[in-house]
């Protein structure tokens, strides 16, 4: 069978970071399938049986599966029925030399992605295959949308500021951003970490892929690996069937990996062969597969003083500083405080259905003398609080954060009550909302409202 000349958009089809396993029993299809599609993908495994091509399947990750319907002992159709029902999620082509409707009909509806009669042109084959990968980025762009809304991401667009420090920051991440190189932004909590990889991000050759966001801290050490670099069925008492990590969700795109001071020993080692050699294995596979990913990490800690004290790789430390960013802190660029408020005002008001305020020189001068050991997630905090309550207000209480911001003659106890439960009312009475929003924890909130009567 003879390679043919195929259409520009098959041959331009980025499939490196995708996996394909062939079965078929036939020597002729076999070879020709893994010649033709070796130089295309990123892996390539073949198998003349169902019970050659099982324990493949039980090592290793793959994301299409070419299945021949007619084969000794099982057939592929059987096979198909036994995968979907294990929770095989990726598509399988089933091709056979003999269809007839009944047959198509039985392929479709065991969850085949496509039925290909042979024999069959390349290009009609890597067509298949063509819509099939399409089809898995989609799947992947929709996971990461669903899970950045699931996750609360940050809806901040883009850096804002015009002070000296904003002004070099900006500058540096237009002139890194259309760069390969692994980025560290370091700074104190709440600078907008999240918000400058997005900007990096937006401003890459990537922007088309998917922006994928983790935080390191918020996921245990044991489940930190299989939610990075996946794992196979079997993997651990729980893994019921295979799973994709953030890795090749974020494939064709960018991984941001925030509080990366906080992953395990073992996860670093794993994340620096990673980032050495560009390709990952997932936990309980004995194979790797080739990633095409850019790390962004992103740690409110002196790394320096981690390695220092045995927390943190030195190797992976400096595999990270490959360019290193520091985002400036809201005390040192106090001159971008009424454009921060502005931006948040106009974002926040129309959701929680009021006006905006007006900020007067009084306000903005206490603004400015503060700290804001929060920095702008403290800011943004403040004006969403005051937005509900109708006045410039910060609070009393120490979780949310003492300040002398408030001008109105009311005791700052009732401030306080007005604040929370105002901001109860916009979240329709869900406490663990409106603990988010205030920034306090859930044990505090349940702790006010019981001295309240509520």
């Amino acid at each position: 069978m003879e390679e043919q000349h195929l259409p520009t958009r098959v041959e331009s089809a980025p499939w490196q970071p995708y996996s394909v396993l062939i079965v078929d029993d036939e020597p002729g299809m076999l070879s020709f399938l893994q010649r033709a599609l070796s130089s295309r993908c990123g892996s390539v495994d073949c198998a003349n049986c169902v019970d050659q091509a099982r324990p493949l399947l039980g090592r290793k990750r793959y994301d299409l599966i070419v299945l021949d319907i007619a084969m000794p002992g099982q057939s592929g159709i059987d096979w198909l029925h036994e995968l979907r029902h294990e929770g095989y999620s990726g598509d399988v082509i089933l091709m056979t030399a003999y269809a007839d409707l009944d047959t198509a009909i039985e392929a479709l509806r065991a969850g085949a992605a496509d039925f290909l009669l042979k024999p069959c042109s390349l290009a009609v084959v890597l067509n298949a295959i063509q819509r099939c990968f399409e089809r898995s980025r989609l799947a992947r762009e929709n996971f990461v949308l669903r899970r950045e809304i699931s996750t609360h991401a940050a809806d901040i667009e883009g850096v804002i500021g015009q002070s000296a420090p904003m002004l070099r920051l900006c500058e540096r991440l237009k002139r890194i951003a259309p760069t390969p190189a692994t980025i560290l932004l370091t700074g104190e909590s709440g600078t907008g970490k999240e918000v400058a990889a997005r900007a990096l991000h937006r401003m890459s050759p990537r922007s088309n892929g998917p922006f994928v966001p983790i935080n390191c801290a918020a996921i245990s050490a044991e489940l930190i690996e299989s939610e990075l670099f996946g794992h196979v069925k079997g993997a651990y008492t729980d893994a019921r069937q295979s799973r994709e990590g953030l890795f090749y969700y974020a494939s064709g795109g960018t991984l941001f990996l925030d509080e990366i001071s906080e992953l395990p020993p073992a996860a670093q080692a794993k994340l620096l062969r990673a980032l050495e050699e560009r390709r990952i294995r997932p936990v309980g596979s004995s194979q790797e597969v080739a990633v095409d990913v850019r790390v962004i990490a992103a740690s409110n800690r002196d790394l320096k003083s981690e390695v220092a004290s045995q927390r943190f790789r030195q190797d992976l430390y400096y595999r990270l500083q490959v360019l290193e960013l520091t985002l400036p802190p809201l005390r040192e660029r106090p001159e971008d405080i009424p454009l921060l408020v502005e931006h948040f005002m106009a974002q926040l008001a129309p959701s929680l259905r009021v006006a905006a305020l007006p900020l007067d020189a009084r306000t903005l001068a206490k603004m400015t003398d503060y700290d804001w050991p929060g920095n702008v997630r403290e800011l943004r905090n403040l004006v969403e609080r005051s937005l509900i309550l109708g006045w410039f207000d910060i609070g009393s209480d120490p979780e949310l954060g003492i300040s002398t911001l408030s001008g109105n003659d009311e005791t700052l106890a009732a401030v306080e009550k007005k604040h929370m439960l105002g901001m109860l009312a916009a979240c329709a009475g869900n406490k663990s909302e409106a603990s988010r929003r205030l920034g306090i924890s859930r044990k505090t909130m349940d702790r006010k409202c019981q001295a309240w009567g509520l």
